[in-house]
């Protein structure tokens, strides 16, 4: 897979978790009245194709504010997947920093699922994506785009290419959840999780410029 098209792919996946966020937000406008669902666009998971803007509109439409069942479900999900994402990366990079960097993913996105899971039991609630889940997409095009990328100095700049625009994208899901959340013990947990994303997404742009080709 080259470049180019990876970069073409992940960024539609990108655009499609943030029009499904967007569904998901408190606010709702007339097309939500009907009560039924909106179509989530054309972007498919093997490829990321680019979602249309009617579909963006259709799926902004859909109204209906995240759960704590969803956000917990999401955000578990979130981190399932970046920590994954960096286990691989620990076996296919070149650079030693990409390699610290992926274990550093492993390490803290582990802690975060698993406080996730802890304050979920304890608050007995039960992880519920919703109906649009925007993070299962994302991360079957992350894992799959890592896989098909050969080891060494390419896989290197994709990886980081996509662990700016996810946490970027996780980024923006922290800052709905908070606003979402119901339980101060939940947005508690998100607000002690954002600095952790803000630096993690300051490493990888670092690194990203460093192992740009213009660099």
């Amino acid at each position: 897979m080259g470049r180019k098209f990876w970069l073409q792919g992940l960024s539609g996946t990108t655009l499609a978790l943030a029009v499904l966020l967007g569904g998901c937000r408190n606010t709702r406008n007339e097309a939500a009245g009907t009560g039924e669902s909106a179509p989530v666009g054309s972007m498919k998971s093997d490829t990321g194709a680019m979602v249309r803007s009617s579909d963006t509109a259709a799926a902004a439409a859909a109204g209906g504010a995240l759960s704590d069942a969803n956000i917990v479900a999401l955000l578990d999900e979130a981190n399932k997947a970046d920590s994954s994402a960096g286990a691989l990366a620990v076996t296919k990079a070149a650079s030693a920093e990409v390699k610290q960097f992926a274990r550093l993913m492993m390490s803290e996105h582990h802690a975060l699922r698993v406080q996730g899971q802890q304050l979920a039991k304890k608050l007995g609630v039960t992880p519920e994506a919703p109906a649009n889940d925007p993070v299962a997409p994302l991360a079957l095009h992350e894992t799959s785009t890592l896989q098909s990328t050969p080891k060494g100095a390419e896989f290197d700049r994709v990886y980081m290419d996509q662990e700016v625009t996810v946490h970027r994208a996780v980024k923006d899901l922290l800052e709905q959840s908070k606003n979402a959340a119901q339980n101060e013990q939940l947005k508690a947990l998100i607000v002690k999780a954002q600095p952790v994303i803000q630096k993690h997404l300051d490493q990888a742009e670092a690194l990203q410029k460093k192992l740009s080709p213009s660099a």
